[in-house]
């Protein structure tokens, strides 16, 4: 499943190919959107915002586009009047006079004000964006020993999309070889080094796989490309101590670690 730094990818790919350019056909599978149509024909889109999984088209006329991929859905950028071939559902098609974008099968849409972005219910329970630029390592370890999070275990923190938006199984398990931790590990039971060493983990490692993962090429574990330390690479040695990875489960999702070196 795609965490913050593919969704982000993706949403690069929309704006440029959108961006700040009239909409010429507007089209929305749900009745409820149906109003919208004429109304877009001729604004822009002038930024597409991700928050976690959730993305966030604005409008030049000022509305905003909340859609969620959840499981299924797929945003696809495509040549004006192109119709792929595909056995997915088509939920939206927003075109230019050159470009349009598509997103298939999502079924969590909604057309937004400013004032409903403000009280829109997921993206009120959802944390700061790890990809938001904004967001310090300083603010992320005051989160981490706030009252809400200090005693949760991180295989479940990690996961939460109301500690930081954007986390998923596969920065879980690379930010804790990272900084030498396991899963039932709490922050109030850390050390300030450990706790530094997290906080600053749990954004460097995200924005560094948005920089430069791109696809993925496992068979590269050095130099300045994301690789994978310990995802999907169980039985595997691990590169910074030679211990052999191991797999299990925590907390529904398969968990990755080297028993050498993550106590």
């Amino acid at each position: 499943m795609p965490e913050g730094p593919e969704i982000r990818r993706a949403a690069d790919k929309l704006e440029a190919a959108v961006l700040d350019k009239p909409l010429t056909d507007v089209w929305f599978a749900f009745t409820e959107l149906k109003p919208f149509e004429p109304t877009l024909i001729g604004q822009k889109v002038v930024r597409i915002e991700t928050r976690g999984k959730a993305l966030l088209t604005h409008f030049s006329n000022g509305k905003i586009l909340y859609s969620h991929n959840q499981l299924y859905g797929v945003w696809r950028v495509v040549n004006s009047g192109e119709i792929p071939q595909t056995t997915r559902i088509l939920r939206v098609k927003l075109q230019t006079a050159d470009k349009a974008i598509l997103l298939y099968s999502a079924s969590d849409i909604e057309m937004l004000d400013s004032k409903k972005l403000a009280e829109h219910p997921f993206l009120k329970r959802v944390g700061p964006d790890v990809l938001d630029m904004t967001l310090t390592a300083q603010q992320v370890k005051e989160r981490l020993l706030s009252a809400r999070f200090r005693k949760r275990q991180f295989s479940g923190l990690l996961l939460d999309q109301a500690f930081l938006a954007g986390l998923g199984n596969y920065l879980r398990v690379e930010i804790l070889w990272a900084v030498e931790l396991l899963g039932h590990h709490k922050a109030q039971d850390l050390t300030a080094t450990q706790l530094d060493k997290l906080s600053h983990a749990l954004l460097d490692i995200p924005r560094f796989s948005y920089n430069t993962r791109g696809n993925v090429d496992e068979n590269k574990h050095h130099g300045a490309i994301f690789s994978f330390k310990v995802f999907h690479r169980a039985g595997e040695k691990c590169e910074r101590c030679g211990g052999v990875i191991e797999k299990t489960m925590l907390s529904s999702r398969p968990f990755y670690w080297c028993p050498g070196c993550q106590l």
